[in-house]
């Protein structure tokens, strides 16, 4: 696989590198290999409040949370230790003590 990122204006996977730019060979959009670096180092994570949160950082869950597939339920707040940020649908990965391993959204905890 490539590890080049996808087409922002159509989303496709086959771009190619043509000297300092990408190309999308789909949609025939190009962009400078600069702005996408820039864009990826640029990801900052905040909590519902607007603070900058880290890797390791605790925080505390600001609404009940529903747990998909199951009737358990995370209380509001519950103290999640060590953080691990990620990209993805969910920003945050994390175990709860007496549920195990989850995913977060920054938009439903605050920094502690």
């Amino acid at each position: 696989m490539s590890d080049l990122p996808k087409c922002p204006q159509c989303g496709s996977e086959y771009t190619y590198e043509d000297g300092d730019n990408f190309v999308c060979p789909e949609c025939a959009h190009e962009w400078p290999k600069v702005a996408a670096e820039a864009v990826e180092a640029a990801k900052v994570f905040k909590d519902a409040f607007g603070t900058v949160l880290n890797d390791g950082d605790t925080v505390t869950v600001i609404k009940d949370l529903k747990i998909k597939g199951s009737s358990s339920v995370v209380k509001v707040g519950t103290k999640v230790k060590n953080i691990r940020l990620v990209d993805g649908d969910h920003d945050i990965d994390c175990k709860i003590d007496g549920i195990g391993a989850m995913q977060l959204k920054t938009e439903f905890v605050k920094k502690a």
